[in-house]
């Protein structure tokens, strides 16, 4: 068999027609950068977040990082992230000359543990960044709740989570700024990159679009030292597209995970655990196992693809070296997830027959 572990062609042949009319529109339309397109999608996804305001950059990173720097943090600052995520949350961070701070996970979630929050805090901390991982919601009362007693900033990246829901309210508008990424292997992909920030916050959306386009808010004029990180307008209407069809295909990611959960409930794997509050968009179904390398080696054998999210955890990747020398980082439960997880394929183009493949080779 040959079962790949995310299949993008597929998904873009369900909606060929529809994508490629999008993207006829904008060639013709001659708005190449920013214009029309882009702000309808804003608009869009805005109202399909519940949130006030939407404004598309290029990347996730650089959503993460705008949103950092317009909230005012930047060097001496520190930023509390978890210690298992993928390293562009810790990026962003470092780019805004500010100094990321690991709390490790909860073993039950694998997102950032809240009651080991309030520990990392010091005086130089301006923000916590919870990472809504594999597409499950953060436990985010508790972090708000956090943040309001110490008067911090939330900024929620979001890039794995199109669609999530925490306490029957989609992701999109909890914290102070919501990030986005449009990565093409992401529930909601684009055709390239692309990313986006949800707000509810007016002044933080204005200063926003302000910081992606060079500082400026008019033409030759800057007001600020920006960026240049902009929605294409070919994105945003290849994104428009596949927003109708976002439920839809979460739906479908819902049914593989649920007959992987009942299918696989007699195997010595560790399976997802989704808190009652939360609903997740369920972009990857890990699972967790002491005995990785040899469900590796099955898999490979049957011709079914897999990933590890993710092998290296950010504080003993070579770019992270000094600070986690300076500071001392001793993060065990990031270090054993990342020996023991593995992501099975969930995207909505796989089949029945396929699922059924899949676990028949696990149980074996």
């Amino acid at each position: 068999m040959n079962i790949l572990f995310l299949d993008l062609k597929a998904a873009y042949l369900e909606l060929q027609t529809e994508i490629d009319v999008a993207i006829k529109r904008v060639t013709h339309s001659g708005y190449y950068i920013l214009g029309p397109e882009v702000e309808a999608f804003e608009a869009e996804f805005a109202a399909y977040c519940g949130a006030k305001y939407c404004i598309g950059v290029g990347n996730g990173l650089d959503a993460l990082t705008l949103s950092l720097t317009a909230l005012g943090i930047g060097r001496g600052d520190e930023v509390i992230v978890p210690s298992n995520t993928y390293i562009a949350t810790w990026l962003a961070v470092s780019q805004c000359g500010a100094t990321p701070i690991p709390v490790e996970p909860s073993l039950l979630t694998y997102n950032i543990d809240p009651s080991k929050i309030e520990a990392a805090i010091t005086p130089k901390t301006k923000a916590i960044l919870p990472v809504h991982l594999y597409g499950q919601p953060a436990d985010l009362a508790p972090i708000l709740a956090i943040a309001k007693q110490y008067n911090l900033k939330v900024v929620e990246d979001a890039a794995q989570a199109h669609g999530a829901t925490y306490q029957g309210k989609r992701i999109g508008g909890h914290g102070d700024a919501v990030t986005w990424s449009f990565y093409p292997g992401k529930n909601l992909g684009a055709l390239g990159d692309g990313g986006a920030i949800t707000t509810n916050d007016e002044q933080l959306a204005q200063r926003l679009r302000t910081l992606r386009n060079y500082g400026s808010s008019v033409k030759y004029v800057n007001d600020e030292k920006g960026f240049n990180s902009r929605l294409d307008p070919l994105q945003a209407a290849i994104l428009r597209v596949k927003l109708k069809y976002l439920d839809q295909w979460n739906q479908r990611r819902q049914m593989i995970a649920q007959r992987y959960q009942t299918e696989l409930n007699t195997t010595n794997l560790v399976l997802p655990q989704i808190m009652p509050q939360a609903q997740s968009a369920w972009h990857l179904f890990v699972v967790r196992t002491p005995e990785r390398q040899a469900l590796q080696d099955r898999l490979s054998a049957a011709g079914i693809g897999y990933l590890i999210h993710y092998p290296i955890p950010p504080h003993q990747q070579k770019a992270y070296q000094q600070e986690a020398a300076q500071l001392g980082m001793s993060l065990p439960l990031a270090e054993q997830l990342a020996t023991e997880v593995l992501s099975l394929p969930i995207y909505p183009h796989l089949s029945a027959q396929q699922v059924s493949d899949i676990v028949k080779v696990i149980n074996e």
